[in-house]
């Protein structure tokens, strides 16, 4: 599926900070049919058991791939969790590369739903959730602007992700 357009990251998020030594460093795309994609992979520090990455994590990245739905065409907005379910369907390792996706199941002016799922490169679904989202003004959230928290766009040569 093609790529219209790349989402920045920010500085300390877990998934998507590039100033946290401790984070995924994902990278997230608006794809042609109004869906997020997602292109990560998991380290050592996300282990749960030896060879295997957490299931916080792989929640965290469903929570976070949810969320960016809603930039695909409001960048300007932000949304707070408030309820995710997650399905674990495979062991996922790390060291790795792959995907995730995330797209609107339902959309009202003040709260939205999306599924999303991980993927390996061969399109097997590792895990999968649904999250629900409040749409909040930013002023609400945090302190700072979004600009200045997202502002890190990392160039890539990335036009299609095999969904």
């Amino acid at each position: 599926m093609k790529v219209v357009s790349k989402q920045k990251n920010s500085h300390m998020c877990l998934i998507c900070g590039m100033d946290n030594d401790a984070g995924v460093h994902g990278q997230f795309y608006n794809m042609e049919d109004g869906s997020v994609g997602g292109l990560f992979t998991f380290r050592e520090e996300h282990q749960s058991y030896p060879e295997r990455v957490h299931g916080g994590m792989l929640a965290t990245m469903i929570d976070e791939l949810a969320g960016r739905v809603l930039w695909v065409d409001s960048p300007d907005k932000i949304a707070v969790t408030m309820d995710i379910s997650v399905k674990y369907r495979k062991p996922v390792p790390y060291g790795v590369p792959l995907k995730g996706r995330g797209f609107f199941t339902e959309r009202l002016s003040r709260a939205y739903s999306a599924k999303c799922c991980i993927m390996d490169m061969d399109n097997n679904v590792l895990a999968e959730g649904v999250a629900k989202y409040l749409i909040l003004p930013v002023e609400k959230v945090c302190n700072t602007s979004l600009d200045e928290e997202l502002d890190i766009l990392v160039p890539d040569d990335v036009t299609e992700i095999d969904f």
